[in-house]
């Protein structure tokens, strides 16, 4: 059985413009019908949604028929929680909050095998090797592990050159509402000085060879960050998608209702 590819990181590595999905609900249900939509990656969110390696682990098995990559976000840099994504498989990481070099440092050492790295071995449990049935998983499994760091802080803008040169890094990704928040535009994700901070941290990820990332739901807003670099965004989430059109749908009926 050979090691499973990563969709995302081949087209991230060629710079193939990638649009993605952020999914909260939890239900493999839910993420099985987004898979269905054509986005080209998903990300299961266990930052602020309610999600476990428990209930990641059906949402991968849910989407693995379709052809969409799925990531995910953890709730923070935890070494032993980031184990356990890639071993239920997960193999894209969105780790969020890196703010310096010695974090980015840290979150490579958690997703490689030692003298490399801290993540413990345990392929005979582990769904990412199936079970030991790939030959090699061991020496091959970094192949196929994508590492995308998330920036939004003011901290985040300043040592960015720095977490970008750290080996293991594959990509970074624009946080608006939280850098928004940190340039004091709490709520202001379209101020124009945090418009200004993503699209001076786009063009210099892009320029670094690293791929370029950036929440946004705006169609314009998209192409203009894809002119400074952007290979890959996220355009919304599932959650977001299910409540607008419930009360659009309430609403019609009502003959009134809002968003």
């Amino acid at each position: 059985m050979d090691l499973p590819v990563n969709p995302f990181k081949r087209k991230l590595r060629h710079r193939d413009f990638q649009v993605g999905l952020f999914v909260g609900i939890g239900s493999p249900y839910a993420t099985e019908i987004v898979a269905t939509a054509g986005f080209d990656w998903l990300l299961i969110d266990a930052e602020h949604s309610p999600n476990t390696p428990a209930t990641a682990l059906p949402q991968l098995q849910a989407a693995a028929p379709y052809p969409v990559a799925l990531a995910l976000r953890p709730v923070d840099h935890d070494p032993a929680l980031i184990k356990q994504y890639l071993d239920i498989g997960v193999q894209t990481l969105l780790a969020p909050l890196v703010d310096d070099a010695a974090q980015a440092v840290a979150l490579v050492r958690a997703m490689r095998y030692p003298p490399r790295g801290i993540r413990g071995v345990g392929a005979s449990l582990a769904r990412a090797a199936r079970w030991n049935a790939v030959p090699g998983y061991l020496a091959q499994a970094e192949e196929e592990l994508c590492l995308i760091v998330q920036i939004e802080t003011r901290a985040g803008l300043e040592n960015l050159d720095a977490i970008l040169a750290v080996d293991g890094v594959d990509a970074a990704f624009i946080g608006p509402a939280d850098l928004a928040a940190s340039l004091g535009h709490l709520g202001e994700a379209r101020h124009p000085e945090v418009v200004a901070a993503i699209e001076g941290a786009l063009r210099r990820i892009a320029a670094s060879g690293k791929g370029a990332g950036v929440f946004v739901t705006d169609p314009q807003a998209a192409s203009r960050y894809r002119e400074c670099g952007a290979s890959f965004v996220a355009v919304g989430g599932d959650t977001t998608l299910l409540r607008t059109a419930a009360a659009k749908l309430c609403g019609a009926f009502r003959g009134g209702g809002s968003a």
